[in-house]
């Protein structure tokens, strides 16, 4: 019997997927914070460039730490697919 996912995060594919959406708009808006820190005016004050230039630190940070979970949940996919391989195996070896 397969389980009809209720909500977006009901499987891991599902939490991939929005972990891979999420990865694209942060790294979008690193993108463009980042040329809003290379086009900004001499005279903009220090403080509101070093403003940008942690926002786009801690985006970058944010974005390494999607890539890990992505990988993480990947782990955990391809470990779920060996274990239900490894049931399959043996409720076959049972019938037989």
């Amino acid at each position: 019997m397969e389980h009809e996912a209720e909500t977006p995060f009901d499987s891991v594919e599902s939490a991939q997927q929005f972990l891979e959406l999420l990865g694209e708009a942060v790294e979008e808006a690193r993108r463009e914070v980042e040329q809003q820190i290379a086009e900004a005016p001499a005279a903009q004050t220090a403080r509101h460039r070093q403003a940008l230039q942690l926002i786009s630190y801690n985006l970058g940070k944010l974005g390494a730490h999607l890539a890990s979970s992505r990988r993480i949940l990947n782990d955990l996919r391809s470990l779920r697919r060996l274990l239900l391989e490894e049931r399959h195996q043996a409720e076959k070896a049972e019938a037989d």
